[in-house]
């Protein structure tokens, strides 16, 4: 009798234990493939060489300094330098009827050394010398056709009377203008020795990128004067692009003598124009 309860027992626990093997979750293992799949390596841009920038078609880019009224009396350098507000409306305007485009440094960077697009008949729209009504005039006339300038700004005059202050800076450079440099004082890069190179080239851009918390890569001689010992200076201390004025480009180093245009006071707003196209209509 005692064997049998043994046996009957043995059978239960048999009987339960393979139940259990029956109803528990089978592990399942996910196969690891023999090799990782890593994403396809983007294409890397090839940059063009000194030639084929210097190849690329010039777009035009306007250089303005003072925007207020003057007499027939004032001086020639006045009229020069000084555009009168109501014609600086009318050649925006002129601009924006004629079909022109603003673009930024950035976008010119990138046309002249990947070969990317610009938009249909672009124009650069550039001030120089930190004066306040480029921001009080200047850009608030360029908002109404959605045009961006590029300010290049002579860190010595912000917060100074007439001059940019750090909101007006930081203003435009958060409404979508560029902010560039333009020298601490605009004193010629020709005659720069010892710290000079500091003092004019690496505080200003430091000064300038804590006030817009963006990098400064765009640089405009004072006078439009260079040599090739500025040039160096200018890319070691992290500038991407140099603007000069209307003289020729430097063969080697294209990027580092972009070309400008002085709009005068004196012109009206069909000879900027016509002025504007003929400067810039070859590639040289």
């Amino acid at each position: 009798m005692k064997k049998l309860i043994f046996l009957s027992t043995i059978g239960l626990f048999l009987m339960f234990s393979c139940q259990q093997k029956t109803t528990a979750p089978v592990e399942t293992k996910t196969a690891v493939p023999d090799t990782i799949a890593t994403p396809k390596e983007e294409e890397k841009l090839v940059m063009n060489n000194a030639a084929a920038i210097l190849a690329r078609k010039e777009v035009p880019i306007l250089c303005y300094h003072n925007i207020k009224d003057f007499t027939d009396s004032a001086g020639e350098m006045t009229k020069t330098y000084t555009v009168k507000p109501a014609n600086f409306a009318e050649q925006m305007k002129a601009l924006a009827n004629a079909g022109y485009h603003s673009i930024l440094p950035n976008q010119l960077y990138d046309y002249l050394v990947y070969n990317k697009p610009l938009p249909e008949k672009p124009v650069m729209i550039t001030f120089d010398d930190t004066r306040g009504e480029q921001y009080s005039i200047g850009a608030a006339e360029m908002k109404k056709y959605n045009f961006k300038g590029v300010f290049f700004v002579m860190t010595v005059s912000i917060n100074r009377p007439n001059y940019l202050n750090k909101e007006d800076i930081k203003e435009l450079s958060d409404s979508g203008n560029c902010i560039a440099a333009h020298t601490w004082d605009h004193h010629m890069v020709t005659k720069y020795a010892g710290d000079d190179w500091n003092t004019q080239l690496v505080k200003p851009k430091a000064k300038l990128e804590e006030i817009i918390g963006k990098p400064i890569t765009n640089f405009a001689y004072p006078f439009g004067l260079w040599n090739k010992e500025a040039i160096a200076e200018i890319k070691k201390s992290g500038y991407k692009m140099a603007f000069i004025l209307s003289t020729k480009r430097d063969s080697i180093d294209p990027l580092f003598t972009i070309r400008r245009m002085i709009v005068s006071g004196n012109w009206s707003t069909d000879r900027m124009m016509k002025s504007m196209e003929t400067t810039f209509a070859n590639k040289k």
